[in-house]
């Protein structure tokens, strides 16, 4: 099931690359742009999240916090975090919980490889309601960045 605006975000608590918890709950009260990738080090998924990086400063400037997930273990995102510079955190979905109950999930991809996480783009507003759903069948398209500011822009 994919979830829509004016749902409430699933919570959930994930290992950060850097082996930290994160909660959403702990961004109550704040914008939250949540990501969803296939897989870590590959070309599209590869410039997604350095196209975020690199306009950090347009997300800043709308208030919002930004959360990329895939079902990478943390320690590949922690390598891929790091020799791309990315500057928000990268959150291991290994157990596939949070993909499926965000309905952000292949159950087969390429290479018949099971269970990956689907790019997907959610705006979450400062209550936790879903302000922008994005979920993409193709793993070669990118997320509408302009729909996602556009949400972010919208929120008080």
């Amino acid at each position: 099931m994919t979830l829509q605006i004016g749902d409430l975000a699933p919570n959930f608590t994930l290992y950060a690359s850097d082996k930290t918890e994160v909660s959403l709950d702990n961004y109550r009260g704040k914008k939250v742009v949540i990501l969803f990738f296939p897989l870590a080090f590959t070309g599209v998924c590869t410039k997604e999240l350095c196209t975020m990086r690199d306009n950090m400063s347009v997300y800043e400037g709308l208030d919002a916090e930004i959360l990329a997930i895939s079902v990478d273990s943390f320690a590949v995102l922690g390598k891929f975090k790091a020799e791309n510079n990315l500057n928000f955190p990268l959150l291991s979905d290994f157990n596939k919980q949070v993909s499926r109950a965000y309905g952000a999930f292949y159950e087969t991809f390429v290479l018949d490889m099971k269970g990956v996480s689907k790019r997907s783009a959610f705006v979450i507003d400062k209550e936790g309601i879903i302000q922008y759903a994005e979920v993409l069948d193709s793993a070669g398209d990118l997320p509408n960045f302009e729909g996602i500011q556009g949400a972010l822009s919208q929120i008080n």
